[in-house]
């Protein structure tokens, strides 16, 4: 089912969603906050560009973004998969305790800020071009990754902002890249991917490469950076009793 949402707002658009049943399209979306929040059990398209938190607090619902979509993408959200044909604001996937989200370009500041993880649920994050500053802040679980594929005419992008992972004692980072001139600092330990996270990461770059039509073998002949919380990190007293 179609459904122009182009005068709209929000609560109109998601009673409309309620309204469709397991499959929808939404066109001439344009900013609308809050598409999908806390929705299960259905497979939702998006025409256009939604607004902030796109995704909140998603319990299952597939969500597919033909565009590019605005901050807060997948806040919160618990299950399910947001896959995104563009870019992304700020503070995407913050405090994902579940459910993926896949972005073909790059995204902006404090992506994965505040990701967790709990038992079975492990929350995945993949941007396939680079990242603002602060990715990966107060990270405490789940998996992210940053893959720096560059278009043409940005051959000098740089993979990821500054300070990275500031606070993360959780999870882990995937960059695929080999580190150099990246200034992490010094509660994370940044090393090399081996076999063990290599096919890890293998996982995902095919599901990202079948959603956006990539060569899965060209993305992963390249050298891989995994960040993960240094044992002695003085963060981990902040968020766990001993």
């Amino acid at each position: 089912m179609k459904v122009d949402v182009t005068k709209l707002g929000y609560r109109e658009v998601n009673e409309k969603l309620r309204e469709c049943g397991s499959e929808c399209t939404l066109t001439g979306c344009l900013g609308q906050r809050f598409i999908a929040a806390g929705m299960a059990d259905r497979e939702i398209t998006i025409e256009g560009t939604p607004g902030n938190a796109l995704g909140a607090y998603l319990n299952g619902a597939d969500i597919n973004v033909c565009g590019n979509a605005q901050d807060a993408v997948g806040d919160t959200m618990n299950a399910g998969r947001i896959v995104v044909h563009g870019n992304i604001g700020d503070a995407a996937g913050y405090a994902m305790r579940g459910g993926k989200i896949f972005v073909q370009g790059n995204a902006g500041y404090r992506a994965g800020i505040h990701m967790k993880a709990y038992k079975e649920k492990v929350p995945v994050m993949v941007i396939g071009g680079s990242c603002g500053s602060f990715l990966g802040e107060y990270q405490a679980g789940g998996v992210i990754v940053v893959l720096g594929l560059t278009k043409p005419g940005d051959p000098e992008r740089k993979i990821v902002g500054n300070f990275p992972c500031t606070g993360m004692h959780g999870g882990k980072l995937y960059l695929r890249s080999n580190g150099e001139g990246i200034a992490f600092p010094w509660q994370v330990t940044a090393k090399p991917a081996e076999e063990e996270d290599l096919a890890q990461i293998r996982e995902y770059v095919k599901e990202y490469c079948e959603l956006f039509g990539c060569d899965e073998a060209e993305v992963m002949n390249a050298p891989f950076t995994v960040v993960t919380p240094d044992s002695r990190n003085p963060y981990k007293q902040l968020y766990v009793a001993n």
